[in-house]
């Protein structure tokens, strides 16, 4: 037997301190916390598409240009994301190679192609793998509050391959834009309702 939609039951959850309210017009805010209440997050696909789109331009400053400039016994480098990748594969640390290159850029593209999956899924209305498509919005979630340790791990280690301790190493525009797509990412994935997954209505929002 399938449990009733809340929806049914005449309900809806409050976003912020989790209370089951009544759905009817009288309730506009949480009688706990006094928070907005919503069926479902306003404008939710329009917010999760513009936040991601915004995350996948700044992705390409964040790769091209230097995350890292250190300065150290009359030699100066600046490194990409990328490029600190060589080099520790270089220095023969490519097992952290590997995994900075999941992170910095496995990561990043897996949730864009997610996201994007999650967006066109939910506005076709489609009744497909709805609980695996719930799994990978869990996974998304999960995975969006360690993205941003790869940069500094990279950082670090570049400049302890190249110069070992001594020198100066001052960071790049490229390391804030990738700070913007991980905030973005985070933010769009925050925005997205997953309980649109289970409608069984194409959304145009």
């Amino acid at each position: 037997m399938t449990p009733p939609f809340a929806e049914q039951l005449n309900l809806r959850l409050c976003h912020c301190c989790r209370l089951a309210c009544p759905a009817d017009e009288s309730a506009a805010n949480c009688p706990r916390c006094g928070s907005p209440l919503h069926m479902r997050k306003p404008n939710a696909i329009a917010r999760t598409w513009a936040l991601m789109l915004a995350a996948l331009v700044f992705y390409i400053p964040a790769n091209v240009l230097p995350i890292m400039h250190t300065d150290a016994l009359y030699r100066e480098s600046s490194t990409t994301i990328l490029g600190s990748v060589v080099t520790l594969w270089q220095g023969g640390a490519w097992d952290i190679a590997a995994i900075i290159f999941i992170a910095s850029v496995g990561v990043p593209v897996t949730k864009f192609l997610v996201l994007g999956l999650l967006l066109i899924t939910v506005q076709r209305g489609s009744l497909r793998s709805r609980r695996e498509r719930t799994v990978l919005y869990r996974a998304l979630e999960l995975i969006g509050y360690w993205s941003m340790l790869d940069v500094f791990v990279a950082a670090l280690l570049v400049s302890l391959v190249q110069f070992g301790v001594f020198g100066t190493i001052e960071p790049r525009l490229g390391i804030l834009f990738f700070g913007l797509v991980v905030v973005l990412t985070m933010l769009a994935a925050q925005s997205f309702d997953p309980r649109l997954i289970w409608d069984t209505e194409p959304r145009n929002e």
